[in-house]
């Protein structure tokens, strides 16, 4: 035996805007999170509807624009997102619900897989302290642990 330890990956919950942080924009705080999902040291964890609503976003047309810019297409993303995210059921109604019923899905999926849940979204980021009595953390970045 080498002495290596086999580590778990974090399990990471991931909204559409981080997803289009991490592909489209390319945002800065991303980089950790890129190479974490390339090194399988985080498993991403999503659903259908999560993918369904990536790929009506990646429709809007100021988002079209900025694909154009960059010279991707909605493929490009969706490829990406289907190389990456593992796909679950949809899970239950979390304890906790959002402001926001368009991000109830991902605080569900977090809640019930008790995944790090990655969100810049307000509604979101407010639910910190009653996500975290429920074992997940929710941040801007990745890990979501750290303070945004």
């Amino acid at each position: 035996m080498n002495g290596a330890v086999d580590v778990a990956p974090v399990r990471v919950v991931l909204d559409t805007n981080i997803v289009l942080d991490l592909w489209l924009y390319q945002d800065p705080a991303t980089p950790v999170l890129q190479e974490a999902l390339d090194s399988k040291a985080v498993q991403w964890l999503a659903t259908q509807v999560m993918r369904d609503e990536l790929e009506s976003v990646l429709a809007y047309p100021h988002i079209v624009q900025r694909l154009a810019l960059s010279q991707r297409t909605a493929q490009d993303i969706l490829l990406k997102f289907d190389a990456h995210a593992q796909l679950m059921p949809v899970a239950a109604k979390a304890q906790f619900v959002c402001k926001d019923k368009d991000d109830q899905k991902f605080i569900d999926l977090a809640a019930e897989h008790q995944a790090q849940l990655i969100s810049k979204d307000k509604a979101v980021l407010t639910m910190r302290n009653r996500m975290a009595r429920l074992g997940v953390a929710v941040g801007k970045i990745f890990p979501a642990a750290l303070p945004t």
